[in-house]
């Protein structure tokens, strides 16, 4: 027991790694270093406001990883807007009991404003990063959800 704790201790430790890599990526508008970590089956579907709670509402923006499409669209995000402030809370951290996979809930509030235009695009709410352990031992993220809005737990 005491190796799957300490295995599991090892594995939080990566993934939240992970999480404050991208965090990285986002803060210093590097394309490479965000793309880096992701596996290249990754899909990343958006809720279209963060109360949409329903799949059957969500819609692909960009859809399988594919490195070119996905680095212009980032790249363009970078090059056109400010970042006025990125926040991120990891919430939670769970392993799989097999140590190969693994997901981050995340607290986000990531404000994007167009220089141009002074439009904001908030991306504000929790999302759940889901990440694999590929041959070779590297973690890669797979999968992760758009932000959404979740009610306050009620103290009894």
């Amino acid at each position: 027991m005491k190796k799957r704790v300490s295995l599991v201790g090892e594995i939080e430790r990566k993934i939240q790694s992970l999480v404050d890599l991208e965090t990285k990526g986002w803060d210093t508008k590097d394309t490479d270093l965000f793309l880096s970590m992701i596996h290249p089956d990754m899909v990343w579907p958006w809720p279209p406001d963060p109360d949409a709670h329903d799949p059957a509402q969500w819609v692909f923006e960009l859809g399988r990883f594919d490195r070119a499409r996905w680095r212009e669209k980032w790249q363009q995000l970078f090059d056109t807007c400010e970042l006025v402030h990125n926040s991120r809370e990891t919430v939670k951290i769970e392993v799989a009991r097999e140590g190969d996979a693994a997901f981050a809930v995340v607290d986000i509030d990531t404000l994007w404003r167009n220089t141009e235009s002074g439009i904001e695009n908030h991306w504000e709410g929790r999302v759940c990063k889901i990440y694999t352990l590929m041959p070779g031992g590297e973690w890669k993220l797979v999968a992760h959800t758009g932000a959404l809005h979740y009610p306050p737990k009620h103290q009894p």
